[in-house]
């Protein structure tokens, strides 16, 4: 009897030992599940995102953006695609303008689609240079789209620090510089980062342009009128990726 109740005891942390690593490798195959799934379904979300665009029937207005320095881009293909109206993105305020760009303005306008301008705001910048490089290089025309100006790069970057009221004084100065130019209301092209950081859209009456990949923007706090839907996207039209646009009605 001693030595069967020895027997019994001597079994008991037997099985305790062997139920641990039994849960532990539940818990690891649970977790190396989900990670796989993650996995595939960022793979999936990847590959769909190359080609996917907003259904017509909810925004028949669509569009995109040429980025500076883009190389054969095939407007007529992008109009065959569904394109109805092309921003041509300016560059770099601080950089030298784009030899291409008075060729890809001239092969927008032959292509039928509408044309507009992207200047992209750098707020470690007087506003008159940006404005005047934005008028020496855009005509001015009545058959052009109200301008665009990006808002993506915050003030915290700059060398030398900005105050936020400096930061909305030369936007305002900015834009009133290019709206007497084009004869036209800018539309304020706003990342989630620059409103996170700055919050210009409750402060500037202008219309909005969000960004966000497949689902619809609401970090301006008020309705938007452009939104860039797939940043990129990938297609006949050009070597590289581009992005793509639509319009709210």
């Amino acid at each position: 009897m001693a030595s069967s109740r020895s027997n019994t005891k001597a079994k008991r942390p037997s099985r305790t030992r062997t139920g641990k690593p039994r849960r532990g490798r539940l818990l690891l195959y649970a977790a190396a599940s989900l990670a796989l799934a993650a996995i595939i379904y960022a793979a999936w979300f990847w590959w769909d995102m190359r080609s996917w665009r907003p259904d017509e029937a909810v925004f028949p207005e669509q569009g995109a953006v040429v980025a500076s320095g883009a190389e054969d881009v095939r407007f007529e293909t992008l109009k065959a695609l569904g394109g109805q109206f092309v921003y041509l993105d300016l560059g770099d305020a601080t950089a030298p303008p784009d030899p291409e760009f008075a060729k890809h303005l001239s092969a927008a306008e032959r292509s039928g689609m509408k044309v507009g301008m992207l200047h992209v705001f750098n707020p470690c910048q007087r506003a008159d240079p940006q404005s005047a490089r934005f008028t020496r290089m855009v005509p001015r025309s009545a058959d052009l789209l109200p301008p665009a100006i990006g808002l993506s790069t915050v003030a915290d970057v700059c060398e030398e620090a900005i105050s936020d009221a400096a930061v909305e004084s030369e936007l305002m100065t900015l834009i009133n510089q290019i709206e007497m130019h084009a004869g036209k209301p800018v539309v304020l092209k706003i990342s989630s980062e620059f409103e996170e950081r700055h919050t210009v859209a409750g402060n500037i009456e202008r219309d909005l342009w969000l960004e966000r990949d497949r689902a619809k923007p609401a970090y301006a706090g008020r309705p938007w009128l452009l939104w860039s839907a797939n940043s990129q996207l990938v297609s006949e039209a050009a070597e590289e990726p581009i992005e793509w646009v639509v319009i709210q009605n």
